[in-house]
């Protein structure tokens, strides 16, 4: 009898402690239902039922990982208690209608993995903050009203796989740092304003598959080394400004065969070195 009565006590001290851990996160939830007018949600949450019932909410051991709310009509900003769900590994709010700024302290996710917040009306800078999530894999950022350089420390995230920033007003060159980022697969930042050179340590990118610099600013020389990217299969550079020749491998691969526009905004074709 006493290991019974010992037991139950046991099993009701952790449901006791799960539901103390748990509270915080649920309010933080409640919170972004609030602040992004959830009675206007195609998935609505039935806040009677647990967490992980909650539409689009995955929990593990009693803490929320997940957020994926893609296209659910979401408005309104991105509350920024939801930074102190220091367990998620995913925050995706895409295809949705929100506004404001991605919150300044959006760093203190350092278990993220993934984050997609395209396809919104976000606006400001990128925090420079987000460069402290080291371990995140997947920055998903297009298709918003957002601006400004790239922060400098770009370079910290040494696990990123996905870098989509197109259909922004991003300008500025790339940070010197980009081009350490060797676990990169994706760049697309098309239809920015990005300015200045194409490094030529672009050639440290070795797992790069997919470039996509078009409509931009760039200028000066197409770098030959991108011919030594192992992985290479889909590139486009044009509606840029640069000039020079390029290579024949690089103009085939190039999806518009390097159609550049010059400083009076016409359209040009760069000189193909034959062979």
């Amino acid at each position: 009898m006493n290991k019974k009565i010992t037991l139950i006590l046991i099993v009701l001290f952790s449901l006791s402690v799960s539901a103390t851990v748990s509270q915080p996160e649920k309010e933080v939830l409640m919170k972004l239902y609030q602040t992004t007018n959830g009675s206007k949600w195609i998935k609505k949450w039935d806040m009677s039922l647990p967490m992980s019932q909650w539409y689009g909410i995955k929990v593990v051991d009693d803490k929320v990982v997940s957020i994926n709310l893609k296209n659910n009509n979401l408005t309104g900003r991105i509350p920024l208690e939801i930074t102190t769900l220091l367990n998620l590994q995913e925050l995706n709010l895409s295809d949705n209608l929100l506004n404001g700024e991605i919150p300044a302290n959006i760093g203190n996710l350092q278990s993220l993995l993934v984050l997609d917040l395209s396809s919104n009306k976000l606006t400001g800078n990128i925090p420079v903050s987000i460069c402290k999530i080291k371990n995140l894999k997947s920055m998903i950022l297009d298709r918003n009203i957002l601006s400004g350089e790239l922060p400098q420390q770009f370079g910290n995230l040494s696990e990123l796989q996905i870098l989509s920033l197109y259909e922004n007003s991003f300008y500025g060159q790339l940070p010197d740092s980009v081009y350490g980022l060797k676990s990169l697969k994706s760049m697309i930042l098309y239809s920015n304003k990005f300015t200045g050179i194409l490094s030529s340590a672009i050639v440290n990118l070795k797992s790069l598959e997919n470039i996509n610099l078009f409509d931009n600013d760039f200028k000066g020389r197409v770098p030959l080394e991108l011919e030594k990217l192992p992985n290479l299969k889909k590139l486009n550079l044009s509606y840029n400004l640069f000039s020079g020749m390029v290579s024949n491998k690089l103009s085939l691969l190039d999806k518009l065969n390097m159609t550049m526009r010059n400083e009076m905004g016409n359209v040009v074709s760069l000189s193909v070195i034959k062979g």
